[in-house]
């Protein structure tokens, strides 16, 4: 049986070219449905579905480069052994405008832990959790309304150890880009959403200074990011900012504006070698505290 296969990047070439072409029709063309109308879509080729079909192109091009890098740095289950107490958090990515976009939440005042903090929606695993990626869909939809098979999941990355020494699973999925979060007043005060690339070309970052939880003095990164839409400034830092900068390291493959403590030209194994002497510190530390 023959199957023809056609590349994204096929796909858009035509999707333009069908737009040209619709140019240089009579006027009336350009009476077709526009790409927000919410007529039935008629045959022929008005500027309106051509601009959509570009669109729909760009969008599924753009989220198929991210699936491909983002697989050849799933760790699965490779550190879920670790004898640490488990957590996960989801990093929603959505496509908008023709760019990659990051969810994030910030936490309730009422909280004791971290009040008015940035981070992903996320939490400690339960009894009930299956693995890392079941805790980080049941917590995304219990913070902020968001439905389990409404999530792509992709993959699993490096993990980090917070300041309460839980092995914390990022897992990485994709979303619609009309998902409209409902916040759960209880733990969550507010959502936006944020240009993966700012994690790699920031406007507004500096690092911090911290002890890590085995005792060490280290530097975090800090990013100040100016959302217009809300007209507000959010800070992230911390391990949210260390799970957003290895996200953007990943699906983009670019030397970022600022230090990191990467090989770049070996990305996972330098992440997975990081990871590991920090476990290492903190198994050390246990021990001498016995």
């Amino acid at each position: 049986m023959y199957m023809s296969f056609k590349s994204p990047e096929l796909q858009v070439t035509k999707a333009l070219a069908g737009a040209l072409w619709c140019l240089a029709e009579p006027p009336e063309s350009w009476r077709r449905p526009s790409l927000l109308s919410s007529a039935p879509y008629s045959p022929g080729c008005g500027l309106g579905v051509s601009r959509r079909s570009v669109l729909f192109a760009s969008r599924k091009s753009i989220k198929e480069k991210a699936r491909l890098r983002l697989r050849e740095f799933d760790v699965g289950d490779k550190f879920s052994h670790l004898p640490l107490p488990k957590a996960s958090v989801l990093l929603p990515l959505m496509v908008r405008e023709g760019q990659l976009h990051l969810l994030l939440t910030v936490r309730s005042m009422q909280l004791r832990r971290s009040p008015g903090e940035v981070c992903f929606p996320g939490g400690k695993c339960e009894a009930t959790d299956k693995d890392e990626i079941d805790t980080a869909l049941r917590e995304a939809k219990e913070e902020v309304g968001l439905q389990p098979d409404k999530v792509e999941v992709i993959c699993r990355l490096v993990p980090g150890i917070d300041k309460m020494n839980h092995l914390v699973t990022p897992v990485v999925g994709f979303i619609e880009d009309t998902f409209q979060a409902i916040p759960n007043p209880d733990e969550v005060s507010n959502v936006f959403v944020m240009p993966l690339e700012y994690f790699v070309k920031p406007l507004n970052y500096k690092t911090l200074p911290y002890k890590t939880s085995s005792g060490y003095l280290s530097w975090m990164h800090c990013f100040t990011y100016d959302d217009h839409e809300h007209k507000m400034s959010f800070k992230i830092w911390g391990l949210t900012a260390h799970f957003a900068v290895l996200l953007a390291l990943v699906i983009f493959g670019k030397r970022p504006t600022f230090e990191v403590d990467y090989d770049l030209d070996n990305l996972l194994s330098s992440s997975e070698n990081k990871f590991m002497d920090l476990y290492a510190s903190l198994y050390e530390r246990k021990k001498s505290n016995l």
